[in-house]
């Protein structure tokens, strides 16, 4: 099956190469199951495509082909993601829905079920469904009334079988110092069949020698392959990634169509789990940290102005910068991510910046004793070269990092969307709502002073 998947990845004239590793190595590195491996595809060149001009719509390509190849899930990602999500999780997938449960066979129907509403989500790729099934059981069922006629004990044919197929100590073996146990068991020929172990002969309280075939009923059948365990609870997880939405999104609209359509026994229950708890956890942070920032940096304004309506003023431009952020991303298809979280604390700073800048300036011309229009007006043309240089530096070395398309670029291009877009609408709305709102508040403040 690796090697079909490997002549399925050289159809592509952009991959240069491909190494696969398969099974679970000695020491604990990587926590893959044994029945898995793990490709690493190397690229051509982005200039020398022609599959594809992205690597989105390549990978969207390799996944196609690859689900044409029967027997096998696949999962798309990084090296360094993928280590990533299987440190957080101990899975490889952004996501994943974890069912806890008793009963191996309700939890692995349920799985399917919870699957292939899963796939029916837009935005979700590569659903895979933890194989806790599928190995195969070598099953002696001992028949007590035919062993009972013969006069024969559970525990002899249980020694037989043992012995016989498993192998048991007979001796020691020394080699100078060492020392190693000697194992007998039947040669090959005569264990590796169901057949062969059938005819095995056990020895009867009259000394009659009977085939074990006419004592038990020997097959073989499919047992769970792994049962994986969780907070001392057996668990099986439907992981998948998502492509071109948030995982935020996804993660909701999976929760409600599962509450509508999946019943679940009494005693099994859905968490959902994988990167996306990680993500959970830090926009908690986030909701508790950005309050706060905002707070002290109110605190700060206020100390440095001695006036709750100029720290006011400054930090009305946070919901400036916010509207370009969130427009932006809108505009380039993005979606809130950390990265984006990220820029948006870093859009706050900007604009808070030019908004102290700019009142800053206005404020000292008002001592100066100029009226308020002369110093609005004054203030946006000595502070207007230095509240556009902040952006253009900023813009210019972002950049980049808002077109980038290779390694990381996941990570740089939302963090930069949400800087660029905020930037423009938070210097224009600067110069434009900031003064208004100015002469607003010096206006609401002469009248204050008139009534007193």
């Amino acid at each position: 099956m690796e090697k079909h998947v490997h002549q399925v990845l050289r159809r592509f004239p952009e991959v240069r190469t491909a190494v696969s590793k398969i099974g679970r190595s000695e020491i604990p590195n990587a926590p893959e199951e044994p029945n898995e491996s793990d490709p690493v595809v190397l690229l051509h060149p982005k200039d020398s495509w022609t599959t594809a001009k992205t690597k989105s719509d390549l990978v969207d390509a390799i996944r196609r082909e690859l689900a044409d190849v029967p027997g096998i899930s696949v999962l798309m990602s990084q090296p360094i993601q993928e280590r990533v999500d299987e440190l957080i999780s101990g899975m490889r997938t952004e996501a994943a829905v974890k069912l806890f449960g008793d009963d191996l066979e309700i939890l692995k129907e349920k799985a399917d079920e919870i699957a292939s509403i899963m796939q029916t989500i837009a935005g979700v790729k590569d659903v895979k469904v933890e194989q806790i099934a599928g190995q195969p059981y070598l099953t002696v069922d001992i028949d007590r009334n035919k062993i009972a006629r013969h006069g024969i004990n559970v525990a002899d044919i249980q020694e037989l079988i043992e012995t016989a197929i498993g192998g048991k100590p007979a001796t020691h073996v020394y080699e100078g110092a060492r020392r190693f146990q000697l194992i007998l068991r039947f040669p090959k020929e005569y264990r590796n069949r169901v057949g062969a172990i059938g005819e095995i002969r056990v020895k009867a309280a009259a000394g009659a020698l009977t085939p074990m075939s006419d004592l038990a009923t020997i097959d073989l059948r499919e047992g769970p392959a792994r049962i994986s365990r969780e907070q001392a609870r057996r668990r099986i997880y439907i992981g998948f990634n998502v492509v071109g939405r948030d995982i935020g999104g996804v993660v909701d609209e999976g929760r409600r169509k599962l509450a509508e359509s999946v019943r679940l026994p009494q005693g099994y229950q859905i968490v959902w789990g994988g990167s996306f708890e990680n993500m959970e956890r830090a926009m908690e942070r986030l909701a508790l940290v950005v309050p706060i920032t905002i707070g002290l940096i109110f605190l700060l304004l206020f100390l440095t102005f001695h006036s709750w309506r100029y720290a006011t003023l400054i930090i009305l431009n946070i919901p400036f910068a916010l509207t370009g952020g969130v427009f932006s991303l809108w505009l380039t298809g993005q979606y809130l991510s950390m990265p984006a979280s990220i820029g948006f604390i870093e859009l706050f700073a900007l604009a808070v910046g030019n908004g102290i800048l700019l009142v800053s300036y206005i404020h000292q011309l008002r001592r100066e004793g100029r009226s308020a229009d002369e110093a609005t007006v004054t203030g946006c043309l000595l502070r207007l070269r230095p509240v556009l240089m902040t952006m253009l530096t900023t813009l210019l070395g972002l950049f980049p990092l808002a077109i980038a398309q290779g390694i990381g670029a996941e990570v740089q291009r939302p963090l930069a969307t949400v800087v660029i877009g905020g930037l423009f609408t938070s210097t224009l709305l600067t110069l434009v709502l900031l003064l208004a709102l100015y002469r607003w508040f010096e206006d609401r403040q002469a009248q204050a002073s008139d009534i007193g």
